[in-house]
């Protein structure tokens, strides 16, 4: 993936001091495996924040965070990262982060793919933290590193 641009794109900094130290410690040790990047968009309603998503991905293949989404294991979700990367038909891509209401409907038929982390409902600052380990998980299973253990 390291050709391709992933950002992560989310509503509202995370106002949590363990949400702010996980993703600042998973952005730095990505940073290591290419271009990267987080934005934040401001808070509001449901769809003023899915408004907001789809203006800053413009352009790029959209995945967005949803419980309602497709659960995948680490290789799963890895192996599809690994397609997306092999496509060639666009350069970024966003991974979307609504607030605690979740996302428009139009957001989610505006994407490429719908991804749960969990069957859990769980807190979106939460849900940036293992979204950004995961990703750094996918890194190190390519690099060969042996953060990850089946």
């Amino acid at each position: 993936m390291s050709h391709m641009k992933v950002q992560i794109i989310a509503a509202g900094r995370p106002a949590l001091a363990y949400a702010r130290l996980g993703v600042d410690e998973y952005l730095k040790r990505l940073g290591r495996y290419g271009a990267y990047g987080m934005e934040v968009v401001k808070s509001g309603t449901r769809e003023e924040v899915s408004e907001r998503l789809l203006e800053r991905s413009r352009g790029s293949y959209r995945i967005a965070l949803d419980e309602r989404g497709e659960l995948l294991g680490t290789r799963e979700f890895a192996g599809r990262l690994d397609a997306m990367a092999l496509r060639g038909d666009f350069k970024s891509l966003s991974f979307l982060i609504g607030g605690s209401d979740g996302h428009s409907a139009e957001l989610r038929d505006a994407c490429g793919m719908v991804l749960s982390l969990s069957p859990l409902t769980m807190q979106h600052e939460l849900a940036l933290v293992v979204l950004l380990e995961q990703l750094y998980r996918v890194e190190t299973l390519r690099s060969g590193s042996p953060y990850h253990r089946d």
